[in-house]
This record gives C-alpha cells, sequence and structure tokens, in this order.
C-alpha cells in the first residue's frame, strides 16, 4: 500500500492545491516510516519569495517537527525535479532519498549538472506523465 506511487499521488494533490492558487503546481511531501511528516506546495507568489519552493518549504516543516537538521532517515516525494537550489537544500539536509515525477530538462538540478548527498538515492519518473501534465496544462492556461 505505501508505495512511491501512493505518496506521489499525495504529492501531486499538493501540487493541485497550488494550482488552485495561481502557483505553479509542484508539490512535495516528506516520508519517514510510511509516516507523512510535511506535505507542502510552491508558495513563491502567495510570499512574495523566489526561494519558497514545495521542497524548501517542506524541507523547514520536517526539520522543525523533528527537531533535526539532517533528514537522513526520510523520503522526499516531489512532482518536479528539484532545481539547483532546492537540490543544495537537500544536499544539507542529508535526506536519505528523493523521489521525483517529471523531469525538468531546464532548470533541473540534473541538467546543471549538480548531484544530491552522495549518501541520498535519487528515483525519477514517478508518476512523470500525471506530473508532466499539471505542469503543462498549468503553462498553457498562461499563454
Amino acid at each position: 500500500m505505501f508505495t512511491d506511487e501512493y505518496y506521489m499521488k499525495i504529492a501531486l494533490q499538493q501540487a493541485k492545491e497550488a494550482m488552485y492558487k495561481d502557483e505553479v503546481p509542484v508539490g512535495a511531501i516528506i516520508v519517514s516510516n510510511n509516516k507523512i511528516l510535511a506535505k507542502s506546495y510552491n508558495l513563491t507568489e502567495l510570499l512574495v519569495d523566489v526561494t519558497a519552493h514545495a521542497e524548501m518549504q517542506a524541507i523547514t516543516a520536517a526539520s522543525n517537527l523533528l527537531g533535526a537538521k539532517y533528514l537522513t532517515d526520510c523520503t522526499l516525494y516531489v512532482t518536479l525535479e528539484p532545481c539547483t537550489m532546492c537540490a543544495g537544500a537537500l544536499y544539507w539536509s542529508q535526506i536519505g532519498r528523493v523521489v521525483a515525477g517529471a523531469s525538468d530538462e531546464k532548470r533541473g538540478f540534473l541538467s546543471k549538472g549538480l548531484s544530491l548527498h552522495p549518501q541520498t538515492e535519487y528515483v525519477s519518473g514517478v508518476l512523470k506523465d500525471e506530473c508532466s501534465l499539471l505542469l503543462k496544462n498549468f503553462f498553457s492556461s498562461k499563454r
């Protein structure tokens, strides 16, 4: 029951919340031992803060809940490949695992030749079609 697809669907729900608020629809959750520690989505427009990406919000919430800056026993599920800023924060959090939906060939950390922490496992493409379609529809509506 608690598969990567299961948790990515919850991250997709967060992305839809962002879309309803006219934010770029990226959602993220952080899980540890099958317990959701944090749910978030992009808040850059609402907070007028370019750093308010879904991943950054999730890292902060999970760290505050755990009272720890390292998230080694946690998994981040995010609907879009992290950007360089978020990849840096994930590196410093030493998160154990990152599971991404859609890839970001223009702004994603992989396209910039970057990597996460050496101990972090990276999985991509989980529900990628659903994640990509949500983003594509959002940006199509803006053009």
